[in-house]
């Protein structure tokens, strides 16, 4: 267990070592910053990628709010691609659709720890001479092709959120393909303020940008680190939920488990999502025998900030009343899982 023994309570060194350590695990040693947020480290990949106002950049419908809202702070048009119907990531054959002289980066999440098709999303992203900025949030320990999330694109954002695989109580992380970014990505996430530059006594008391205060802090970082050492445990387990789930549920008939088709090394086991008929109905049996579900995540054009934006999504029209989410977390254990699939198979 890492213990703080430093005077430092907000960023100091904690902080680079726990980008360290991170890159070099999940990274490929690509350029980190740490962030208090991973909406901040979202921000900061939008502004890097240079969206500005009148820009339209191609977003996930089905996502976390938190993905999207970020384009608004740019004064940029979020423009929603539908889901696939297997996955609820990103639909490849609509983000080709929406491609217009006007876009200027495609943003993907990994719904639930299912790696998005970024070989797909990269030919469309080349062709168009536009980055891809990946919301991570939910894919810490995911693999593409045999490539670490995370070392992939030209933007990853994580997130260190309470409920998120490691925490640091909140927190995110931004790894950029660019090294050329890195020294304005810190400047931004304090202030834009040469932080280095005013330690050493360098610095020449200008602010050049406009920055935030984004930073991270070395009691978040400390507690980062430590969840790192055991990370191994940490993902083992929830890919072995995961595996129980895709076990018992095998051969039901009305309930689907999404990404079944990937290898356990390759999804990252966030999240246990199954497509359902009668959602409601099972909802209530699972209740009925305190076990909580919900759809966690909802259609971002359904609220009023976004409104605006909507269109036809035949996809997510399909999927809205059919996805649930069952639980799975660190606390949780194989016979919890077994328990949950005996009240499913009950019926409902």
């Amino acid at each position: 267990m890492l213990q703080m023994e430093s005077r430092w309570i907000g960023q100091g060194p904690e902080v680079g070592k726990f980008e360290e350590e991170f890159s070099r695990r999940f990274c490929a040693e690509l350029p980190t910053v740490a962030v208090n947020s991973g909406t901040s480290a979202l921000h900061l990949a939008y502004i890097l990628a240079g969206i500005i106002p009148g820009d339209e950049v191609i977003v996930p419908l089905f996502t976390c709010t938190a993905t999207n809202i970020p384009v608004l702070y740019q004064g940029a048009t979020p423009v929603f691609a539908d889901v696939e119907v297997d996955s609820l990531n990103l639909d490849v054959a609509h983000v080709e659709r929406l491609i217009t002289p006007l876009t200027r980066a495609i943003v993907c999440v990994h719904y639930g720890g299912i790696p998005c098709d970024l070989k797909g999303l990269r030919a469309i992203a080349n062709a168009a001479g536009i980055p891809i900025i990946e919301d991570a949030a939910q894919a810490l320990g995911a693999s593409w092709e045999g490539r670490s999330v995370g070392s992939i694109s030209d933007f990853t954002t994580f997130s260190f959120q309470a409920i998120k695989h490691i925490t640091t109580g909140d927190g995110g992380m931004l790894a950029l393909r660019d090294p050329e970014l890195v020294e304005k990505a810190r400047r931004l996430r304090w202030f834009g303020i040469d932080r280095i530059g005013k330690q050493k006594g360098a610095w020449d008391h200008k602010v050049h940008e406009v920055g935030y205060k984004y930073q991270m802090t070395d009691i978040a970082a400390a507690m980062g680190r430590a969840a790192l050492e055991d990370w191994e445990e940490t993902i083992g387990l929830r890919r072995k939920l995961l595996q129980a789930y895709r076990e018992g549920l095998a051969g039901l008939d009305g309930i689907k488990l999404l990404g079944t088709e990937l290898s356990d090394q390759c999804n990252a086991a966030w999240i246990c999502t199954v497509l359902v008929e009668r959602r409601e109905d099972l909802k209530c049996a699972l209740r009925n025998h305190g076990i909580e579900s919900d759809q966690v995540h909802y259609r971002n054009d359904r609220y009023e900030i976004f409104a605006k934006y909507t269109a036809d999504y035949p996809h997510m029209d399909f999927l809205e009343s059919r996805y649930l989410v069952l639980p799975l977390h660190n606390g949780m254990r194989v016979a919890d899982v077994e328990r949950v699939i005996a009240v499913i198979r009950a019926g409902w």
